[in-house]
């Protein structure tokens, strides 16, 4: 087990706004405050997200703007201010050109060069759009001379993890990134409702703290 290293430059490659609110957010605000330059490349717009708002405000039709807007305040929240949307289909990634998608994160890895990339375990990660992304990420940076592959950090979370693969290598603790955590999560407010998470400070709730305060992830290893 190890903890978080620091990192000058560090790639996130998510398929849905949203995304990067629960598993890595508070990792991301924590790199940000150290120094480090982070690059969001944002797959889709969430365009066919199942939920419009509870009461709902948005349609089918207007929803892929909502949740630009939502993307774009969760980011500030955190801190990001490179923010790149990729233009891919909602719920399509696994039928899309492999060429054309390992391309388009190819570009943006040659662009960026950085040291640590962010993504989902492919196989691990319960929707096939998270599933396709991070295989994707997985089969461009495998096409790369070792020496120059930078790190691939995965989040996982499907119910044959840990017996699959073990036990996270990464362990972040981010509870003094709560708070920026918290607004990260609460901009998607077309996607979830937590009350717990309402309030003024909700972040320093104890049931906050435990349920958000540890952020894991697993080494791709080739």
């Amino acid at each position: 087990m190890a903890t978080w290293q620091k990192a000058e430059r560090i790639l996130v490659i998510l398929p849905h706004p949203d995304d990067e609110a629960f598993g890595l957010s508070g990792t991301l605000a924590k790199s940000i405050e150290e120094g480090a330059h982070v690059t969001y490349a944002c797959l889709t717009l969430g365009e066919m997200g199942r939920t419009m708002g509870v009461p709902p405000f948005a349609n089918r039709v207007t929803l892929p703007e909502y949740r630009k807007k939502e993307l774009e305040e969760s980011c500030l929240a955190i801190g990001i201010q490179d923010v790149r949307l990729l233009g891919f289909h909602d719920k399509m990634i696994e039928f899309e050109d492999q060429d054309k998608l390992d391309g388009s994160i190819d570009a943006i890895i040659k662009e960026i060069r950085p040291e640590v990339i962010l993504t989902f375990y492919p196989g691990y990660s319960v929707h096939p759009d998270h599933d396709a992304c991070g295989a994707s990420v997985v089969r461009t940076v495998g096409r790369m001379p070792a020496n120059e592959r930078p790190r691939v950090l995965c989040i996982a979370f499907s119910r044959n993890t840990v017996e699959n693969i073990g036990e996270p290598d990464i362990y972040n603790d981010v509870t003094d990134f709560l708070e920026q955590k918290v607004a990260s999560i609460r901009a998607h407010r077309s996607q979830f409702q937590f009350a717990e998470l309402e309030g003024r400070e909700s972040w320093k709730r104890k049931e906050v703290r435990d349920r958000f305060g540890i952020e894991r992830f697993w080494t791709y290893r080739y």
